[in-house]
Formats: C-alpha cells, sequence, structure tokens
C-alpha cells in the first residue's frame, strides 16, 4: 500500500512541478519570453521609395520608375539542397554550377541577391515554386521612354538607383526618394504573414521638369543623326536655345547611346554631352564679336572701309588668307564674307584686349552655370603681352576654346539686343522669367548692326553665300565656321570642324541654333556647306512646332510653289 501513497507522492510532485514552471512563464517571465518570440516573428522591413519624374517642359515623361521584384536568398538556408539550387538556376537561366559554387562561397552569410528587378509577375512565378531560402525584395527601375533620343541629357542610374550620369547624376539628391520603414510577423521561412503597423511612410522623390521640348528634341536628334552619317563625322552635337528666358529647348548629340543596354559598350566616350563637356575653337563664328569690339571703340563703324587684297597676308612670319581675294570691303561685309584678313586688320589696329573683354562679358571663359556634371568653361587666353599673330588668330576664332552651349548663349546676347541672360536645362515658370537677371553687355544700337550684318551672310542678294541655311518664309541671320582641328603635329590640313550658329526668324530672333559636326568626311567641309543645312531643317520644324507667325513672305507667293515643301 506505501507503494501507491509513494507513486502518487511522485506524481503530485511532478504536476506541481509542472503547475509551477507554467505559471512562472506565464505569469513571471511573460513578457520576457514575448519579446523573445517577436523578436524572432517580427522584423522591420524597409519600404522602397521611388526616384521622381523627369519629364519635358510640356510633361512628356522622360525618365520613369517602374516596381520590379529581386530575389534573393540566404545562403546558410539553401546551400547543400543541389536541387532547389539547379532548380532556381534553370527558371533564372543561370548556370547552376556557377550560382551553387557562389552560395556555397556565401554560406556564412545570410543574404545574397540571385537575380535583380525581375517583372512583378516572374518573380512570383518563381517564388510559387516554394524554395527554402529563397526570398523576394521590392525594387523600383529607371526607364527611359525616349531612349537614345534625350540620352546625353538625362543621364542614367545604377541598379541601386543612383544617379551616374547626366541630370539624374546632378538632382540626385533631388530626385532621390526618401525610404520608409514598417514592421510585419513573419512564419519560420522568412514570409510574411502579416502586416503589423508603418513605422514611416516611404517618400518618393520630387519631380524635375526639364525647359526641354521634346518634339524639338526629337526633331533636332532625328536631323543631326542623318547628317552625322552621311558626313561620316567623328561626332556632332546641336543645342537649341530660347532667347527670350535662356532656357534649353533641345541639346542633341552624336554617336548617341541606349540607357537601357551599356553591358557591351566599351567607348564610353559616347556616355558625354559634348555640348557642354567638349570645347573646340570657334572658327570663323567668333568674327560677330571682334567687329562689336570694334565698333565699340568708335574707331570703325559698319561702313568703314577695309583692304583685304590679294588676299592673304603676313603677320609674324605666318600667312593669314581668304578663301577668295575680295579686295575692297566695308566692316560689314567683312563679316558677310567671313574675311580673315579684314578681321585680323580690325583686330591690329584696336588691338586684342578690347575683343577679348566683350568675349568674356558675353560668357566665354566661364560655365554657364547649368550645374551639369563635367561641364567646361573653356579657354579664353589672357597672356601679358599679346603677340600680333595671337592677336590676329583670335580674331577669326583660333587660340579659344568654347563649348556650342557657350556659343549659343554668346549670340543670344546678339539677338536680344545686347542682354544677357543665364542659360538652364530647367523649365522656368512666370515668376522665374520675370525675376530673371539681365546684364546688358553689349549697346542695344551695335546688337541690331550685327543682327543686320549676320542676315547678310545668308542673303544671295547682299552678297552671302550661305544659302543652305535659308528658311522658307522666315528671314535668317547667322554665321558659319570652319576650323582646323589640332592633330598631334599642330593643326591638321584635312580634318576640320565645320559650324553654324543661326538666329531666327532674324526680324525678332525667337531661337538660336548651334551646329557642330567634328571632322566630316567628303569633299565638303565648311561650316556653310556641312553645318548650315541642318541648321536649315531643325529651324524649320522648329518654326513650325512652336507656331512662330512667318516674317518673310514672297510678294507673289503662287508663283513659289516650291517654297511650300518643308
Amino acid at each position: 500500500m506505501w507503494r501507491l501513497y509513494l507513486v502518487l507522492f511522485f506524481l503530485f510532485c511532478c504536476v506541481s512541478l509542472i503547475g509551477w514552471k507554467v505559471g512562472a512563464l506565464h505569469i513571471l517571465e511573460r513578457e520576457f519570453l514575448q519579446g523573445q518570440g517577436d523578436a524572432r516573428t517580427i522584423r522591420t522591413v524597409p519600404l522602397v521609395a521611388n526616384r521622381g519624374l523627369i519629364t519635358d517642359r510640356n510633361g512628356e515623361p522622360l525618365a520613369v520608375s517602374t516596381p520590379v521584384k529581386s530575389l534573393w536568398v540566404n545562403p546558410g538556408e539553401i546551400a547543400g539542397n543541389d536541387v532547389a539550387i539547379r532548380q532556381l538556376a534553370m527558371e533564372l537561366e543561370l548556370n547552376p554550377e556557377v550560382l551553387g559554387r557562389s552560395i556555397a562561397k556565401n554560406s556564412g552569410r545570410e543574404f545574397l541577391y540571385v537575380k535583380r528587378r525581375l517583372p512583378p509577375a516572374d518573380a512570383d512565378r518563381i517564388l510559387a515554386l516554394d524554395i527554402d531560402g529563397l526570398y523576394v525584395q521590392q525594387e523600383y527601375q529607371r526607364f527611359y521612354p525616349q531612349g537614345e533620343v534625350a540620352a546625353h541629357l538625362i543621364g542614367f542610374s545604377n541598379v541601386d538607383d543612383v544617379g551616374q550620369e547626366g541630370l539624374e547624376l546632378a538632382y540626385d539628391a533631388w530626385l532621390r526618394g526618401v525610404p520608409g520603414r514598417r514592421q510585419v510577423m513573419k512564419d519560420r521561412r522568412g514570409h510574411i504573414i502579416e502586416e503589423l503597423n508603418t513605422i514611416q511612410t516611404a517618400q518618393a522623390g520630387k519631380r524635375l521638369e526639364l525647359s526641354i521640348d521634346f518634339r524639338l528634341q526629337n526633331l533636332a536628334y532625328r536631323e543631326l543623326k542623318a547628317e552625322f552619317i552621311t558626313r561620316r563625322a567623328k561626332s556632332a552635337t546641336v543645342v537649341v536655345l530660347d532667347v527670350a528666358t535662356g532656357e534649353v529647348l533641345a541639346m542633341a548629340n552624336q554617336p548617341s547611346y541606349n540607357p537601357h543596354n551599356k553591358v557591351n559598350m566599351t567607348d564610353f566616350s559616347v556616355l558625354r554631352n559634348r555640348a557642354i563637356t567638349d570645347v573646340f575653337e570657334p572658327g570663323s563664328t567668333i568674327k560677330a564679336f571682334t567687329i562689336a569690339a570694334a565698333l565699340e571703340t568708335g574707331i570703325y563703324s559698319m561702313d568703314t572701309v577695309i583692304e583685304t587684297s590679294p588676299g592673304w597676308m603676313m603677320v609674324s612670319g605666318n600667312t593669314i588668307r581668304d578663301i577668295f581675294n575680295y579686295g575692297t570691303l566695308t566692316v560689314e561685309k567683312v563679316i558677310t564674307k567671313s574675311s580673315n584678313i579684314g578681321a585680323s586688320k580690325i583686330a591690329l589696329k584696336i588691338g586684342a584686349e578690347p575683343i577679348r573683354d566683350l568675349l568674356e562679358r558675353v560668357g566665354f571663359g566661364q560655365v554657364t552655370g547649368t550645374g551639369f556634371p563635367g561641364e567646361r568653361s573653356g579657354v579664353l587666353p589672357n597672356p601679358r603681352r599679346w603677340s600680333r599673330i595671337g592677336t590676329a588668330t583670335l580674331s577669326y576664332g583660333y587660340g579659344l576654346s568654347v563649348s556650342a552651349l557657350q556659343l549659343a548663349q554668346a549670340y543670344s546676347v546678339i539677338a536680344d539686343g545686347g542682354i544677357k541672360k543665364p542659360v538652364t536645362l530647367l523649365k522656368l515658370d512666370a515668376d522665374s522669367v520675370a525675376s530673371l537677371p539681365r546684364e546688358r553687355v553689349l549697346s542695344a544700337v551695335i546688337s541690331r548692326q550685327l543682327l543686320t550684318a549676320l542676315g547678310t551672310v545668308v542673303d544671295q542678294s547682299r552678297g552671302g553665300a550661305v544659302l543652305g541655311a535659308n528658311i522658307p518664309f522666315y528671314s535668317v541671320a547667322g554665321k558659319s565656321g570652319t576650323a582646323h582641328v589640332v592633330g598631334q603635329s599642330g593643326y591638321e590640313e584635312n580634318l576640320h570642324n565645320s559650324i553654324f550658329v543661326g538666329l531666327v526668324p532674324a526680324s525678332n530672333p525667337r531661337l538660336v541654333i548651334v551646329v557642330v559636326v567634328n571632322e566630316p568626311k567628303g569633299d565638303e567641309h565648311y561650316g556653310g556647306q556641312v553645318a548650315a543645312p541642318v541648321f536649315s531643317r531643325i529651324a524649320a520644324g522648329a518654326m513650325r512646332l512652336l507656331n512662330v507667325a512667318p516674317d518673310k513672305i514672297p510678294v507673289n507667293p503662287s508663283r513659289e510653289p516650291r517654297s511650300l515643301s518643308p
């Protein structure tokens, strides 16, 4: 009998001990144990913030962020499961051996990306395979609807959505969103089974509105690419600038690239926005400012006569030539005929300092202030003592270097009556336009005289020869330039940069368009032959797109039906 009581006593002790332990766990250690349980099941996970939208001035999307999913594994959980690894590799079109070695190598880690930026449907299909140790992460991928047409300006971001080139880099802090955080409950396999609460809401990046008009951008890109291919050029650039506001309406370069496919890229020079980062000697396009400096001195007027015979002259042992022997020219005709001798004689008379001073005032030798990565200021020489040959060559665009955007800004001064304004790649609202800093750097009288002289360059009736720049129903003012390219042993005889700067309509300029074609191949290389026709096609289309009223209506339109063709 005593054995029965002993067994009962023993059972009583066991039940009491279990009861005490259960009570202690539920009462004394409840908070501690609950905290430990939560620590193993409740996780704080990030909320991804999408990058800000980039649009043109009319709201056309140029860079958008689309939701994608990235797959990752916990190597410690999946290592050794060869069947699962092979199945995962086959579904993702990866090499099973390479994936297996990568997982084994990182077996001591808890996180390893398998494949990033998958379409959500594809990621969900693979997750449905229910592979232990496989997880998903929400991300965003940048998409550029206009592709290579705006690639140099927009740039691109990397796989982590950080800006790497162009405006994506320049305005990365503005475009980048602020990630949020949320608490979720996960099961033992890491799958989210319940969302508890949001600790911090994700904030999307801010929208960036550019000054670009994509209609003009597409037009400029298409015409520039056609000429680039036809001329078999090394590179080419075009800038379209709004005279009234300083806004860049189009900026294109060749060669370009596809921002969505850079895997096989070997020549990284194609990433450069040459309109801002590359500089060149501007050649005869500088003559307009040489003449402006001469007019400012009061020594010359537009009617002053200059003798350029016999078509060449010696300066400090160097020969300066014109294409033809133009004989006696007025100062205005020096621009019309683009006479190197006429410009040189003017410069030697007034000295280099007035010319250099004016070039600096209109923006050469300094950055334009767009904030674009890699923007260059160019070179505006300032020696203690100018040589005669240095003074002469400066007058017709050698010895200094400029960017296409700088050249456009300088000519906008002439177009806007002597007023210099900052240029911008961002859209300006009415208040911003009204408060633009405006600096008078050239008199209105001289600006008008220059505009008239530049109009003769494309007018055959007034002696002009750059007829390829003309546009039906619109007056044009402009200046061509052709500059030898510097090689290893000095200027190359057969390599040139072809340039044209045009203002349209000339009676009240709305746009400044700069076209630069670097090292065109073939028999034609002058700016009036190569760059001017590109200007004409872009300007003609721009006038239609912007609905600018014609200012050059034929007296009898019915007798000129061909003028109606684009």
